[in-house]
């Protein structure tokens, strides 16, 4: 009898803490999301690089160990609903700097500041929120799990926010819509063709109503007409839903489509007459 008023006392005390713990995830939210509205009305940068480098060490059986540069004193910076793309060739420091903007790697000299506050100087877990709630990722390959919907695939990034099942039901059913796909949501990957598992990764990204979306090389699998269809979508997020982008390719095409163009060689970014 004592034990099951224990585990009865035990079962409150966690439901509790889980309760404070969804309110403070809720504040966090709001907090960060007043921040952003602020930021855009001021128009003040999303994200700033300054004097960024990346060095990695390896060992060279004939030189000893030597110092790859991947980043070259990167000067850079976002601003709010900004359309940018790099065009960069192979083994150039693209995935580096994608890893650094996206909080997975940091840099090994220079700033990196995220609306006025330096980057290096956040915890783990104020780097986890970011990651959740500002930037998420567009790969050029789909990762899409082969046994979950497209639902199942959207509701991913909901389930490390608490957000409630209904809610969270909303917000992928309208992600879906936002691409196109209002009508398969309950397909699997071999159920969908190449672009649209491509649109169902792009949900994914909105679900979570993130400021800055970096895609990846998003039209390197798909053919040029299905390619066209996806960057008309990265337009309208921009223009229409107000969605920061940046985006990677080798497609010059793809390129000269955004607002702002930037070259990159060797770790660092061209000038505009420097091939």
């Amino acid at each position: 009898m004592r034990r099951k008023i224990l585990v009865k006392h035990d079962l409150k005390i966690y439901l509790l803490a889980l309760q404070m713990f969804w309110k403070k995830i809720k504040k966090s939210d709001k907090i960060i999301d007043e921040i952003n509205n602020w930021a855009k009305d001021n128009h003040s940068h999303l994200i700033e690089l300054v004097n960024i480098t990346k060095q990695y060490w390896v060992d060279d059986p004939e030189n000893g160990i030597e110092a790859v540069h991947a980043l070259r004193w990167i000067n850079f910076w976002i601003d709010d609903w900004a359309f940018i793309s790099i065009m960069w060739p192979s083994w150039c420091g693209k995935s580096t700097m994608m890893n650094i903007v996206g909080l997975l790697d940091t840099p090994t000299t220079g700033d990196y500041l995220l609306r006025w506050e330096k980057v290096e100087a956040m915890t783990a877990d104020e780097w986890s929120m970011i990651r959740r709630t500002t930037i998420w990722f567009v790969f050029q390959w789909y990762n899409l799990l082969k046994r979950m919907s497209a639902r199942e695939q959207v509701a991913l990034p909901l389930s490390y926010m608490w957000v409630p099942s209904k809610e969270k039901k909303e917000r992928c059913a309208e992600a879906l819509k936002m691409v196109w796909l209002w009508n398969r949501l309950d397909a699997l990957p071999n159920q969908l063709s190449w672009w649209q598992q491509q649109r169902v990764c792009i949900a994914r990204a909105l679900v979570s109503n993130p400021s800055l979306i970096l895609a990846d090389e998003p039209t390197g699998a798909l053919d040029s007409v299905t390619g066209e269809e996806i960057l008309e979508l990265f337009k309208k997020l921009n223009e229409e839903q107000h969605k920061t982008v940046l985006l990677i390719t080798h497609d010059r095409h793809i390129w000269e489509s955004a607002k702002k163009m930037i070259r990159m060689k060797d770790g660092r970014f061209l000038h505009h007459d420097e091939e």
